[in-house]
């Protein structure tokens, strides 16, 4: 914080001269007694008593201010906890000799947070406020806050700053209060299907789980290279060897990858794997896992996002093949020939490597034409064995596997498969991802040998899936960057960081 800041060294001023007074603008002994949201549906009553108030009932509430309109004799101020806000009226003559005149009116200030006592009265405009006959400051704020700004509005400071954010924008905290119901409703409804929570290595000594560039860090004691984990897939299938059934678990994933409005270095997921399933099965428990979170959160089944409508009603099921023609346009007449989809995508102005295989060309159009029209809720499934090297293949077509990826709003919400569990097929498609990896591909699967021979001990036929929290939350809470549903996003490191303080000075001079 630049302490050098003129405001700044004015409120600290003011902070040395209340010690002076004896005063501890940083005290620690609150005693609050209840919440605003508690004080203002308590006293609902007051509304409807003769004198409008009712000076038996004492409270003790506690917040900071945001807003404060000091007058002659009495001032109003208006405190805000994490509940709600609420009104306060502050007299001379209702607090200790001297105190109004000597101490509030000199040094007290929006952004201070403070503990007041008093009883509940409706103002001559209705509105329930606290009539306080005590007042303590607890804590001396010696950064202003942006009240001129009505808030803050500028993202690049909203994202560094989310204090402030916090602070200043209170329908953000509603947002990260709706993702925490998300995490709690989530963990809640696997265990109520009988799912174990487990938790996996988030360093790696070989990235595995989904074709992505990992962070690489140092452990200095074994003189090792580790990976921050990019998916716990190999562990928690390692778990289904060893006899657990149905296992699950929420966590970060790390991929050393470019940032946009949907992708971050770091994010949350859920990932669980249940034997003695398909991935059919996976449709189905996913459609129930997205009507108990609507009705645990009292959803509407039709959300707004954006421009658009999704009805999480109506949940759509087909193959990629099929989608290419039916939703993207393209010719059904292309989809399995080689050149005619390099062709395709040239006249489309479409860049594509001659040397990707159908499956991966396949990939690309469903990328290009069919992924951002998938509005309603819809699962793609049968994807080619080329593009999904961990996913089981069908025992009647062997060029795809069991696979699904459900989209929502454009975006890739899951994704989920049959699991492979042929440990002779595994090694070989692990061979194929390393010599794509020699080829160039550095989002390629390493070999991994220790979960080759996991599968070699037998791994009961399983299902597995993946749920992208953030981009579940920006859904349910109409967010449409995936900083906006991250308490603390990545973002470019800057020369100089961004002061809001230094800004409000350089404007005045």
């Amino acid at each position: 914080m630049p302490l050098s800041n003129k405001y700044v060294q004015q409120r600290i001023e003011k902070a040395e001269k209340l010690k002076e007074l004896g005063i501890n603008p940083y005290a620690n002994d609150a005693k609050r007694n209840t919440t605003v949201e508690k004080f203002l549906n308590v006293n609902e009553d007051v509304y409807n008593l003769e004198n409008k108030r009712d000076e038996n009932r004492i409270y003790r509430v506690a917040g900071r201010i945001k807003f404060l309109r000091v007058m002659g004799k009495a001032s109003f101020i208006k405190i805000e906890d994490e509940s709600g806000m609420l009104q306060v009226y502050v007299a001379r003559d209702n607090l200790p000799e001297g105190f109004y005149n000597n101490i509030f009116k000199k040094f007290i200030e929006v952004g201070d947070i403070v503990e007041v006592e008093g009883y509940p009265f409706v103002t001559g405009k209705g509105e329930l406020s606290l009539h306080a006959h005590d007042f303590k400051l607890l804590t001396k704020s010696v950064a202003p806050l942006p009240e001129k700004y009505h808030g803050i509005t500028d993202k690049e400071i909203r994202y560094r700053k989310r204090y402030l954010d916090l602070i200043m924008n209170p329908d953000v905290k509603k947002v990260f209060k709706t993702r925490s119901k998300v995490i709690s409703l989530t963990r809640r409804f696997f265990e109520d299907k009988g799912f174990l929570e487990v938790e996996t290595p988030m360093m790696h000594p070989i990235p595995g789980g989904a074709n992505a560039k990992p962070f690489v860090t140092h452990h200095n004691a074994l003189d090792v290279d580790r990976y921050l984990r990019i998916a716990p897939e190999l562990y928690l299938k390692r778990l289904i060897v060893g006899g657990f059934e149905a296992v699950f678990e929420i966590n970060r994933n790390f991929r050393n990858e470019g940032m946009d409005a949907t992708h971050n270095p770091e994010f949350t997921s859920i990932e669980f794997y249940w034997a003695y399933k398909t991935y059919k099965d996976l449709i189905n428990i996913t459609k129930e896992y997205f009507k108990y979170l609507f009705e645990h959160l009292d959803l509407p089944t039709i959300l707004p996002y954006g421009d658009m409508e999704i009805d999480f009603g109506k949940f759509k099921e087909i193959t990629l093949i099929d989608s290419l023609s039916e939703i993207g346009g393209v010719p059904k007449e292309i989809v399995n020939d080689k050149e005619k989809i390099l062709n395709y995508l040239k006249e489309h102005n479409i860049e594509a490597d001659a040397n990707m295989s159908l499956g991966q060309l396949q990939g690309e159009l469903f990328d290009e034409f069919v992924e951002a029209k998938l509005i309603n809720p819809t699962f793609i499934t049968e994807y080619p064995v080329d593009i999904s090297p961990l996913a089981r293949r069908d025992d009647n077509k062997p060029e795809i596997t069991q696979r699904f990826e459900l989209f929502i709003g454009g975006r890739e919400i899951a994704n989920a498969f049959s699991e492979l569990n042929d440990p002779v097929d595994q090694y070989e498609r692990f061979k194929a991802q390393v010599a794509a990896k020699d080829a160039g591909d550095d989002e390629a699967h390493h070999m991994d040998t220790d979960f080759v021979e996991a599968l070699s001990y037998g791994m009961a036929p399983t299902a597995g899936e993946g749920i992208g929290m953030d981009r579940l939350v920006m859904l349910l809470t109409n967010q449409h960057t995936i900083r906006d549903v991250l308490l603390f996003p990545a973002m470019k490191p800057l020369k100089e960081e961004i002061s809001l303080l230094d800004m409000q000075e350089n404007e005045e001079n």
